[in-house]
């Protein structure tokens, strides 16, 4: 990261390592010219490789993939594990104790939430009216 202070640029590393790929030329051409770009598309694939969160994201896929109604997707709800783990955060957050991956962790779930509600908003609509 550089920073202009009056003539002199200074520079401040925050732990930077240069790194090396073989990409196929089909996967580099997509990559943004923008280095914190980049570590910013890394930082969120590998969050959602390895975080607790990315067993949530797959709860939803595995529901959707089953071919629910609108009833069912009204009905859906999430794992037990799941409902803890958010829990565990949200009370670590006002307390403000979460870590950094938390803290992302949490922001993941956040976005899984928004998505669920909105795929039932949608699926409300889609119900027969009541006679």
């Amino acid at each position: 990261m550089e920073k202009q202070v009056g003539n002199q640029r200074q520079e401040r590393q925050i732990g930077l390592m240069q790194v090396t790929l073989d990409l196929p030329e089909s996967v580099a051409k997509r990559l943004p010219k923008e280095p914190a770009l980049i570590a910013s598309i890394f930082e969120r694939g590998l969050r959602g490789m390895w975080s607790e969160t990315a067993g949530a994201g797959r709860e939803v896929i595995e529901f959707l993939a089953s071919g629910p109604g609108p009833a069912a997707i009204l009905k859906f709800k999430p794992s037990q594990a799941l409902a803890a783990r958010s829990s565990t955060l949200l009370e670590k957050n006002s307390a403000g104790k979460l870590e950094p991956e938390e803290a992302a962790e949490l922001d993941e779930l956040a976005q899984l939430d928004s998505f669920v509600s909105i795929l039932k908003a949608e699926a409300r609509k889609r119900l027969p009216e009541a006679a």
